[in-house]
């Protein structure tokens, strides 16, 4: 192959194809995982230059002054944000999150069908700093009770439509489960839940003993074995794993979740609550049944989250037979079914192959047989006549993978996002110690001399914030219980709604079908409303703090200036900035509507007449939805009130702490000419920022 890019890959005789060897210096995983950070260069400059904003307010500050701005420094520099991958089982998930940090077989791509273990990997310079290399978190003692006595949600769902048959069958799984976790770790296993296991080193063994498939183990006490791989496999629920990269200019959270192919739906519970606290989610999908009936789930699950947060990555594109021209397929198709089922239509693409980045990492193409040498290298021809920089051979396969793309998106979004949101939030306190440590060389000294003791009355300044507090948070707190209040009734209005069109359209059904043909509801229309009210509930309390909090600046400016004697517009202070509300993801967990197929034709088979049909499936529905409702309204709507709540007291916090430390300040040293310029030149530099 000839032109940019170009690399020699040839037959070696043995029905395999090999690369030639690589130039010195390129092979090997630290070149090719420094191409995964250069979308990072925006973001590195931006924070560089508020960190040297911060340098200058520690050397021209006070003690408490230079301890506030080195907090903000720390802020900043340990932003990790999260990014929680999801998909089917074997859409090659785990493997792709093993080439993301390098580290190809480091997380069991064959986990134990029963798992439901989240595993987090820091990844970063701050990992090696972390008190453990590896924590391993099991079960509370509700959460397995609810697996192993209830069935999970599908065993309660069976239970409430009295299908005996089906939970039957559950309880008989459950009880093989609970007899197997009982021979690997004894009888007295139940005194792990609720604990977890810390470790100071990291080694794949170790992980494979927490989150890997193993085989039945006797009890510990009669062995004396500890090390067999997937012994605590049942009952772990999370795995956090910090790997040190010093050479990366920030941390990540790469979060490996569970498949949503799941039995039981504890999979699907935990997987949503990762992507609720995460602020990216990566879809994975196989190239050859790229969002395929069965992940619906994963539609319904990403449903709720902004297309700016969510990146689609098809993998196993080395098992397409002409991935040039049938990925542009892929994508289309992918577009079209995202938007006929209401998902993030806009989310960007990537297409890749953890198999191909794997090779890459080890260094060695053999193998590969002839046939995906084939596929490899027409794709790498293809791609070869755009690219704009030469690449080794297995630089160009790293590319190809589409690791190198898919950290790119990352980084962009969150550029866009996290980082833009915490460079925000520093640079507006930032200016705001700015302004309070130039404010002694802003007094008026005619106004400080008429003064009782000739210096800064903090104390009045004090009193008159808190009083400021008292009436911005107690209004505040009107607006935001009144808005709660309102979400509830529509949340719940939509909810009654729902249910009435529900079986309304069932009744209609059986006066003109009868009862012989079964019938099915799209539960589409509720999740829909749902999201309407929970949207309408964030609009409306983000505006509520967002004017409380322009409000309470304004009026602390004006104490500042009653203060030093000045005039009212004398003193600029930046209002606090509101923390992004998580999205509402359990808007879109399983409910019984979505189950068609076998186990709703079995539930149509046990009703007989009309009134049965009707009244039976409003109350199997109502029981299996209000808990979502209600889950909505707990989990989501009053933590967001709560978090803007928060958002004001820590800004008049702040705002006491910079007034107390006005006393210890010397007005004629705070009014040195250099100071004052470094300051006016702090608070030009952070504006850009902090808007």
């Amino acid at each position: 192959m000839q032109g940019k890019g170009a690399y020699a890959i040839g037959d070696t005789g043995r029905g395999r194809v090999e690369a030639f060897p690589a130039p010195p210096g390129i092979a090997g995983p630290g070149p090719l995982m420094r191409m995964c950070l250069e979308g990072l260069s925006p973001l590195v400059a931006q924070r560089a230059e508020v960190l040297d904003v911060l340098d200058d307010l520690v050397a021209c500050g006070d003690t408490a002054t230079a301890d506030s701005a080195r907090k903000l420094r720390r802020t900043l520099m340990e932003l990790e944000p999260a990014v929680t991958m999801i998909g089917q089982v074997k859409a090659g998930k785990t493997s792709l999150v093993n080439a993301m940090v390098g580290e190809p077989g480091l997380l069991p791509a064959d986990v134990n069908p029963w798992t439901s273990v989240v595993t987090s990997l820091h990844v970063g310079p701050g990992a090696e700093k972390a008190p453990w290399a590896a924590r391993f978190t099991f079960f509370d003692p509700e959460d397995w009770d609810r697996l192993t006595r209830k069935g999970g949600r599908i065993g309660e769902l069976a239970g409430r439509s009295g299908a005996a048959e089906e939970a039957e069958k559950i309880r008989a799984q459950i009880e093989a489960m609970r007899e197997k976790t009982r021979r690997r770790l004894g009888r007295k296993f139940e005194l792990l839940l609720g604990t977890s296991h810390d470790y100071g080193t990291l080694s794949k063994d170790l992980i494979e003993r927490y989150v890997c498939l193993g085989d039945d183990f006797v009890d510990e006490e009669e062995t004396g074995a500890h090390d067999e791989q997937g012994r605590f496999a049942d009952i772990t629920k999370a795995a956090d794993l910090h790997l040190p990269r010093p050479d990366w200019p920030m941390g990540l959270c790469l979060r490996d979740t569970p498949g949503v192919n799941d039995t039981f739906m504890m999979r699907e519970q935990i997987t949503m609550s990762a992507i609720r606290d995460s602020r990216l989610c990566v879809v994975v999908l196989s190239a050859h049944q790229a969002l395929s009936t069965v992940d619906m789930a994963l539609i319904r699950m990403i449903s709720n989250v902004q297309s700016r947060e969510v990146i689609i990555f098809v993998n196993r594109i080395d098992e397409l037979s002409d991935p040039a021209t049938q990925i542009e397929e892929i994508r289309a198709s992918i577009r079209t079914t995202l938007k006929a089922h209401h998902g993030p239509h806009e989310a960007q693409i990537v297409f890749g192959s953890a198999h191909w980045a794997e090779l890459a990492l080890m260094g060695d193409l053999t193998a590969l047989d002839k046939t995906a040498g084939s596929v490899l290298l027409s794709y790498a021809e293809h791609v070869a006549r755009s690219m704009e920089r030469d690449f080794g051979p297995l630089d160009l396969i790293w590319w190809l993978s589409g690791v190198p793309a898919l950290y790119t998106t990352i980084w962009n979004r969150i550029t866009e996002g996290a980082a833009r949101e915490r460079l925000q939030s520093v640079a507006r306190k930032a200016m705001n110690l700015a302004t309070g440590l130039s404010a002694a060389a802003a007094a008026d000294p005619v106004h400080l001399a008429a003064s009782h003791s000739g210096r800064i009355d903090t104390g009045a300044m004090i009193e008159a914030l808190d009083r400021l507090e008292h009436r911005t948070m107690d209004a505040l707190g009107q607006q935001l219980d009144a808005a709660l209040t309102e979400a509830a009734r529509r949340l719940d209005r939509s909810h009654q709604n729902f249910l009435e069109r529900a079986t309304a359209a069932l009744i209609q059904h059986l006066d003109i079908y009868g009862e012989a043909a079964p019938w099915s509801y799209d539960p589409a229309g509720l999740r829909l409303l749902l999201r309407s009210g929970f949207q309408v509930f964030v609009r409306q309390i983000r505006a509520a703090g967002q004017a409380a909090g322009e409000r309470a600046a304004e009026e602390v400016a004006g104490i500042y200036a009653r203060a030093l004697g000045r005039a009212p517009d004398a003193f600029r202070i930046q209002p606090p900035s509101l923390p992004r509300m998580a999205p509402p993801v359990l808007i879109g967990q399983t409910i019984a509507l979505d189950l068609k197929g076998t186990w709703w034709r079995r539930w149509w088979s046990r009703r007989r007449g009309y009134q049965a049909f009707a009244s039976e499936f409003h109350k199997m529905i109502e029981d299996e939805t209000q808990p979502i409702v209600s889950a909505l309204k707990l989990t989501h709507c009053t933590p967001c009130a709560n978090q803007v709540r928060a958002a004001l007291k820590a800004f008049f916090d702040d705002q006491r702490a910079i007034f107390a430390a006005l006393e210890t300040r010397n007005p004629s040293l705070a009014d040195a000419d250099s100071s004052t310029k470094t300051l006016e030149r702090a608070v030009s530099r952070l504006a850009r920022f902090a808007a």
